[in-house]
């Protein structure tokens, strides 16, 4: 961390054991992802209830290059599992961070949109027609929700191009 780990408690003291345990916590967060500039964790009980114990919330805001991650877990009666969640979801969230910077993100396969030209029905598969005329194969199985008997010659949808063992084909073929 560029600027040191910054601990707050408001409306009780916060002894040095959690204090450190916050501290190691926070070292954690650093060493998975060194390019941390600030942390901050703020614990506080809120206003106590008649009929509630004490509940302590903790709120970490942790600052990255371009971006601030605000983490605020339900508030918990045990202060020491109220710490953990909230730096359990923190490294989920810098993980899920550091996955965007990287590029590791899934993304979906863009679908075309065709229509169905050919359906061999008795040997479960048929054809479609792209709009720049090419004929795309499909098999009943890449037909989603099982409805490769409603398709008809000449309806209209959408699929996702693969490259099969004899040429294109389609995957994930849904009526549009």
């Amino acid at each position: 961390m560029e600027l040191p780990l910054q601990i707050t408690s408001r409306n009780f003291e916060l002894t040095d054991v959690y204090r450190e345990e916050i501290q190691e916590k926070a070292n954690k967060l650093d060493q998975y992802y060194d390019r941390i500039t600030r942390c901050r964790v703020v614990v506080e009980t809120p206003h106590l209830h008649k009929n509630e114990g004490i509940l302590y919330n903790v709120r970490i805001d942790i600052t990255v290059p371009g971006a601030e991650l605000v983490i605020k877990k339900e508030p918990h009666e045990d202060l020491t599992v109220a710490i953990r969640n909230s730096f359990d979801s923190a490294f989920r969230r810098l993980e899920e961070y550091a996955k965007k910077q990287r590029g590791d993100v899934k993304h979906h396969e863009e679908q075309s949109v065709a229509i169905v030209s050919k359906i061999i029905d008795g040997k479960g598969y048929g054809f479609l027609i792209t709009p720049d005329e090419r004929e795309i194969y499909f098999h009943k199985n890449s037909v989603v929700n099982g409805s490769f008997k409603s398709l008809k010659v000449g309806a209209q949808v959408r699929y996702v191009e693969e490259q099969g063992e004899k040429g294109p084909q389609a995957s994930t073929v849904s009526i549009v």
